[in-house]
């Protein structure tokens, strides 16, 4: 069974402000995801960046087989959310955007105007296949890519850069929080005898701050001395699969011509033991090719088919 994640990249139907200027431009892309996705063949993946609930059911439509589509009531100001593509049946048990108490409101811009939520929600579901079940999250936490008052994409000086970098990180700091929270209802106590996936779109690498508040408590880590040694900490921990990806596919983004690793799969210590390999892009593959983006205003790239991001994959054995 393969698990995974992929940011689809402006997922929406033809002729809106964010969509593809025409029919042709937006089948070109539908048939661009189905490619990927046959390929993958994935029993469960998250999603990011679909605008339409109607284009994830057209893409799905493209695929062999029964498809349930499954997403947030939590989009943002863009209209994107979070959700599901699978072939095995799931429900939902949580989707959420308010950060947890005793958390704060964080500053978003120079007004000083508090955000109590995240941009996007948090949606959780159960997964039932004819052996067990397993719960997995899935998210899209804040962009690295600033954005300014009056739709600039660019500062006014690097005060103002210095300034909404805070911000961006103040919003992905609590949202990063936020699906910690997630994930500690799922892992119920006891992530050794609880499966628990929680994968997305984190928006920064391995070893960055946000990404390390979702792992729990320290120690264990794939590839480090801890890790074959079982204690207290493994019923809280969860593992970042990233270390497991061959190092020439340890990517999922090209940034400004840097390849970066910005969505990650990490799993319980109960779901870790069924991890057999793990990936970017289509199984089987080298490198995958990717364009290179930069800080530019996201909907330029309305039109290309594809996606700027790769998937990236678990497969289990149980």
């Amino acid at each position: 069974m393969l698990l995974g994640t992929w940011n689809l990249e402006n997922l929406y139907r033809p002729g809106g402000k964010f969509g593809p200027k025409d029919k042709a431009a937006y089948e070109a892309k539908l048939a661009s995801l189905a490619a990927t996705i046959k390929a993958l063949n994935p029993s469960v993946l998250g999603v990011q960046e679909v605008g339409d609930p109607e284009a994830l059911a057209d893409l799905a439509g493209m695929l062999e087989g029964t498809w349930h589509t499954t997403l947030s009531e939590h989009a943002d100001e863009r209209g994107i959310r979070v959700g599901f593509l699978s072939s095995l049946p799931v429900f939902v048990v949580a989707d959420e955007n308010r950060f947890p108490a005793p958390l704060r409101p964080v500053q978003g811009d120079d007004t000083g105007k508090p955000a109590d939520r995240a941009g996007r929600g948090m949606l959780a579901v159960t997964v039932t296949t004819r052996a067990f079940f397993f719960d997995v999250a899935v998210c899209h936490l804040k962009s690295k890519l600033l954005s300014y008052p009056g739709g600039r994409f660019q500062p006014r000086d690097e005060g103002e850069r210095a300034r909404f970098g805070a911000y961006a990180l103040y919003r992905r700091s609590a949202e990063a929080a936020l699906l910690r929270s997630v994930a500690d209802r799922l892992l119920k106590g006891d992530g050794r005898h609880h499966d628990v996936v929680v994968l997305g779109d984190l928006n920064d690498e391995v070893s960055a701050a946000t990404t390390q508040i979702l792992l729990g408590p320290p120690g264990s880590e794939i590839g480090t001395p801890g890790f074959e040694h079982p204690d207290k900490g493994d019923a809280q921990r969860l593992w970042n699969t990233a270390p497991l990806i061959p190092a020439e596919q340890r990517y999922s983004r090209i940034h400004a011509g840097r390849r970066e690793l910005i969505d990650h799969v990490l799993v319980s210590r109960s779901f870790l033991s069924l991890v057999t390999e793990a990936g970017t892009g289509v199984p089987g593959t080298a490198a995958t090719a990717l364009p290179s983006v930069g800080d530019e205003d996201p909907a330029g790239r309305r039109n290309a088919p594809g996606s700027d991001h790769a998937p990236v994959w678990i497969r289990i054995e149980r």
